[in-house]
């Protein structure tokens, strides 16, 4: 099968290549004329050189796919840059859409739990809760609009599927993208705390094969939650540390001290012009449960979720291959 990939260089993108090849399709992946194309060396794949943010550009490279993945998008958990947001995760998913449509091309739209209603600790989420919506940050915000989109262009007679992958972990994390908050971990010599929600953890290799499996498998205008173990970020961070050996956090964040930290982030941001990683919208992201349920696409999809500490050790075994990159010591 003839499919294009765009978000190739990223984390996801990168592992989705990979297993795309390994099935033995003919893939073509997009790349910026400034993209870091080391993440790609040695696979067996065309390149096709554009910016998102010109989709036109790829009308004539999609004529010739059968299966268009987008999983290119701008991740900004904040309150800065929500037009930028926009441009990069909403107008190239509509852009793109409109583009399958017309050439009749199937395309995967790579989404976000994020996208979905708020969960608990309790009640899980699924493919059918998508309000109350999750805190109104530039990510969110996009990520749900862009949903729209897409779905308006399947009503339109897109052969369309959204895929919502959890927070994923894993091998080939170059820029680094997940693998910052394992990374953080390791390189805090005292933790006192990790934020008090929890998520719904990944081993990335397995969305990939889920992605893989919705080309197929996929009914037309659904979601597909692509979630894993729904652990809080204590018992996350915990087993990211006995994995590196190194000393986890002893409690779960005070949600008053969340506040204070992400007041003082804001304040940082308005004063400097620059928004900052610790800021109102990430602390209070990160005390929240993003619980869901992987159901459907298990059914569906034969959808499978294998070990997060066998992920989080590849994952480590991949840092320790490239400590110059990465800040970490050289084993």
């Amino acid at each position: 099968m003839r499919i294009l990939v765009t978000g190739a260089t990223g984390f996801l993108g990168n592992n989705l290549v990979r297993a795309l090849v390994r099935q033995n399709h003919d893939v073509t992946a997009v790349v910026r004329p400034s993209s870091d194309r080391k993440t790609l060396d040695g696979l067996d794949i065309e390149l096709a050189l554009a910016d998102l943010n010109e989709p036109d550009d790829l009308g004539v490279v999609i004529r010739e796919m059968d299966v268009v993945i987008h999983s290119a998008a701008m991740i900004q958990i904040g309150w800065t840059k929500l037009e930028q947001s926009r441009l990069v995760n909403v107008e190239s998913t509509r852009a793109l859409a409109e583009i399958c449509r017309r050439q009749d091309a199937r395309m995967v739209y790579v989404s976000s739990v994020d996208a979905l209603a708020s969960a608990t600790e309790q009640q899980i989420g699924n493919e059918e809760k998508l309000d109350p919506p999750k805190l109104g940050c530039s990510y969110v915000i996009s990520k749900r609009e862009s949903e729209t989109a897409f779905i308006v262009e399947v009503a339109n007679g897109l052969d369309g599927v959204i895929v919502n992958p959890g927070f994923m972990v894993g091998p080939y994390d170059w820029r680094p993208s997940s693998g910052e908050m394992m990374l953080s971990v390791y390189k805090t010599p005292f933790l006192p705390f990790a934020p008090a929600g929890g998520c719904s953890v990944v081993d990335v290799r397995d969305v990939a094969d889920g992605i893989v499996s919705a080309i197929e498998h996929g009914r037309k205008g659904q979601r597909y939650i692509l979630g894993g173990e729904n652990m809080s970020y204590f018992d996350l961070w915990n087993l990211m540390a006995s994995v590196m050996q190194c000393s986890g956090p002893h409690r779960k964040l005070p949600d008053w001290i969340a506040t204070s930290a992400g007041k003082c982030g804001d304040l940082v941001t308005w004063l400097s012009g620059k928004e900052r990683t610790v800021n109102s919208a990430a602390t209070a992201m990160g005390q929240m449960f993003h619980y869901y349920s992987s159901e459907k696409a298990v059914s569906e999809l034969g959808y499978s979720i294998g070990s997060v500490e066998n992920a989080l050790r590849d994952a480590w075994d991949w840092f320790r291959l490239h400590p110059e990159r990465f800040g970490i010591k050289s084993f």
